[in-house]
């Protein structure tokens, strides 16, 4: 969705620093294929199930237990690991500082972006 949003100039400035980084660099790094290609095919049309078809068969098809591990480690990115500091800065330049629940990058996200932190967000 950001790659079609920032091609029609709606993708909020905030996000635009960090296309084909972060979570998205490791996101494509996980599937093994590359973020200008992926930009491309996304562009020219599909459904999000084509386009991660064509990731798997452009890049790797990871297995249901790789695919397992790497959600959970995304999921929990910035809960005491190398991610923390980044984590701080981002609630301190948000106003959400004072938010104890908010202790992942995703949790973080949720809440800069008006959604509430859930048990199914941690």
């Amino acid at each position: 969705d950001k790659v079609r949003l920032h091609a029609r100039g709606q993708l909020p400035p905030d996000y635009q620093a960090n296309l084909g980084k972060g979570f998205d660099g490791s996101c494509v790094k996980f599937l093994g294929v590359d973020y200008g290609e992926l930009t491309e095919c996304a562009l020219q049309g599909g459904t999000d199930e084509e386009i991660l078809a064509w990731c798997f068969e452009s890049g790797r098809r990871p297995s249901e237990r790789e695919i397992h591990v790497w959600n959970e480690f995304m999921r929990k990115l910035g809960w005491n690991d190398e991610v923390t500091e980044t984590l701080k800065r981002r609630k301190k330049e948000s106003d959400l500082e004072d938010r104890s629940d908010i202790q992942t990058m995703f949790q973080f996200i949720d809440a800069d972006e008006g959604r509430e932190i859930t048990a199914s967000n941690v």
